[in-house]
Parts: C-alpha cells; structure tokens; sequence
C-alpha cells in the first residue's frame, strides 16, 4: 500500500513543482543574472559586469533614503494597523459585555465589520486617487478645507509629511482586513475559558491581555510578517500620491519606484535588476527575522 502511495502523491506534485520553477525559481535566477550587466533592456548586446551594479546601489544615497523610509514603515505599520485591529475585533466580539455569562460584541457588529473590510475591496490605485483628494495642498483638499474653517493654516502632506501621509493610507486600508481576520481567531477561541474569566472576576482588559493575545498569537505573528512585507512595498500608493514620483527630493522614495524609474524610465535594466535582487533580500530576510523572533510555545485551549 505504502509503495502505491509515494507515485499517487508525487503525481500531485510534479505540476505544482514545474509551474514554481517556470514561474518563480527561473525568473528569480534570471534577475539575480541581469543584475550583474549593464542591459539595458532595448537591445540584446550586453556586457557582464560582475557587482559593479551592486556598488553602485552602496554608493547610492537614493537607496539608503528608501531604506530607511522602509525601515519607517516596517516599525510602524505593524504596529499601529495590529494594535487598532485588535482592539477594534476585541469590541466587535466582546465590546458588548456579557450576557448569560457569555461574551458579546458591541451592538451591530456585523455590520461594522462590513464598514471596516469595505476599503480592503478597493483597488490600491482607486484609494491612492482618493487620498489625492484628501491630502490636497489646497482647497480642493478635504482636510485643508475643514482646516481652513478654524483658521489654521494648509499642510502640505505630500511635501512635508510624505511617508507619514503614505502610513496613513496603508493603516487605513490594511486594518480593515485584519480586524476580519482577528474576529475569525477570537470566534474560534472556546467560549468557556471567557465564561471561566468572567467567573474569576477578570475584567475585559484583563482577557483581553492574559486570554485573548496569548490565544492569538500564531495569527499576530503572521499579520505581522504580512504587513512588513507590504512596508517592503506601497508602490502604487507612492506613484499615485507623490511628487514626481517619490518626490519632493526623495522624500517618499521606496524601493519599487525606484526599480520603476531605473529600468523602466532610465532604461537600466541592470542596475534596476540589482534594485530588485536588494529588495528581495531585504524582504526574505524581515520575513525569516519575524518567523524566528516571534516563535513562542503554542498555547492549546
């Protein structure tokens, strides 16, 4: 039986394995293989260049700005998007008290978790047009024109609050998702270690840190490798909202555009190419730094 099994199940994997290789491991190697020429992606003739690309970025200060933009958001993005889900799916599911010793979520919760997903359908670019509109240097913006009313002066967002404002943004489209994806893990989290907290005389900021976090942990970890990857992006957001596309002076460069601009504008394949192999690097490694820092012994319930 046993020997009739190894064919069966490599017969599934032989087609998983074949389209991961053509669409995955080849166009990987053949980035890390670009990024050494000088290519220029409008010709075949190309000389191979060792790391001369890779120098190239050490030197660049347009680089290191970006990183440390990303680094920004690698703090902060996690942070805020997993610290305001939570607390928005702890009321949602327990906000509400208890009710014949059973926790309940605040009144219309089902509805609000529709409220709180409805920018998660929204395509990055349709969002980015809109916070154009919020963000606007004049009265066409919607938050100078209710600053004006009071008499305080515009903000330039873009200008002189460019990541911050990008931040904004992916907090408020991204938090949305996770406060679904919260509220699904505290539902399947038995009703009667609640029911023995509330016995106990613990109150809901109580389970909430000593029940309800130790219980969500595995899912935290992973919301937070997913959202340090995307500080690793915000592509469409920057070109979207930026000046001259991550603009002013480098103030909201990220490392997508600037791939952008070196390989599609600059007709640097190369350098661009070397730009991608760096940003993979950096992400693969947060991913691997997340996974292993945030491993912890499994709490069972």
């Amino acid at each position: 039986m046993r020997h009739g099994r190894y064919p069966f199940v490599l017969g599934f994997l032989v087609a998983p394995v074949v389209l991961y290789t053509i669409f995955v491991f080849y166009p990987i190697t053949q980035l890390v293989f670009v990024a050494t020429t000088n290519w220029s992606g409008l010709s075949p003739d190309f000389d191979n260049v060792g790391l001369e690309n890779f120098e190239k970025i050490w030197q660049d200060s347009t680089f290191w700005q970006a990183v440390q933009h990303h680094l920004m958001l690698l703090i902060a993005l996690p942070l805020i998007t997993i610290a305001l889900a939570l607390f928005f799916a702890f009321l949602l599911n327990m906000g509400g008290g208890t009710r014949g010793g059973v926790m309940q979520g605040v009144w219309g919760s089902k509805f609000y978790r529709v409220v709180f997903f409805l920018p998660q359908v929204l395509a990055v670019v349709i969002v980015g047009v809109i916070f154009s509109r919020v963000y606007g240097p004049d009265q066409s913006g919607i938050i100078n024109r209710l600053l004006s009313f009071v008499g305080i002066e515009r903000v330039l967002f873009m200008s002189d609050y460019g990541m911050w404002a990008i931040l904004g943004v992916l907090v408020w489209q991204a938090v949305g998702f996770y406060v679904v994806l919260f509220s699904a893990g505290m539902s399947s989290i038995p009703a009667d270690l609640y029911e023995a907290a509330v016995l106990d005389g613990a109150s809901r900021i109580t389970i909430f840190f000593r029940v309800t976090i130790p219980l969500l942990w595995e899912t935290i970890r992973v919301a937070w490798v997913y959202l340090g990857i995307l500080a690793f992006d915000a592509f469409a957001l920057v070109m979207v909202l930026s000046i001259e596309q991550g603009g002013p002076d480098g103030a909201t460069a990220v490392l997508p555009v600037l791939i952008y601009k070196q390989g599609i504008r600059e007709s640097e394949y190369g350098y661009a190419s070397a730009l991608g192999v760096s940003l993979f690097l950096l992400t693969i490694t947060f991913a691997i730094l997340a996974l292993r820092a945030g491993r912890r012994e499994a709490v069972e319930h």
